[in-house]
């Protein structure tokens, strides 16, 4: 077959199922670009340490949250930079220290993407 008469994947159809439903919408571009900031804001183990740790105590914490987590004053004051940027968490200064605590609402973009796409992932 000559370059000129390859077929193209762009012209060979999808596998699809017989009899399934067409697929959802995706989301327009503001929501997925928010979700997918929110999915990397808790995109590493130490934030989800701090958001669990923030749930646990249903209360403001500051310096604590370096002496359960475990790791350099310098590396929690950037994860929780990350998380606030993101609006997962809130920070009030009360001096001499910043007191954080969990945003839950947040979380509910999050929330309701996966629950809209676990059906699909449980019947597979």
């Amino acid at each position: 077959m000559s370059k000129n008469q390859a077929v193209s994947k762009k012209n060979i159809p999808p596998p699809g199922r017989a009899g399934a439903a067409p697929p959802e919408s995706p989301p327009d571009m503001p929501e997925a670009t928010a979700l997918a900031a929110l999915a990397k804001a808790l995109g590493h183990p130490a934030r989800i340490g701090i958001i669990t740790l923030l749930h646990q105590r249903q209360s403001c914490i500051g310096y604590d949250i370096v002496e359960e987590i475990g790791l350099a004053q310098s590396t929690i004051s950037e994860h929780l930079r990350i998380l606030k940027a993101a609006g997962v968490i809130t920070g009030e200064i009360e001096r001499p220290r910043v007191c954080y605590s969990l945003n839950p609402q947040a979380l509910t973009p999050l929330r309701h993407f996966l629950d809209k796409v676990s059906p699909v992932v449980d019947k597979e």
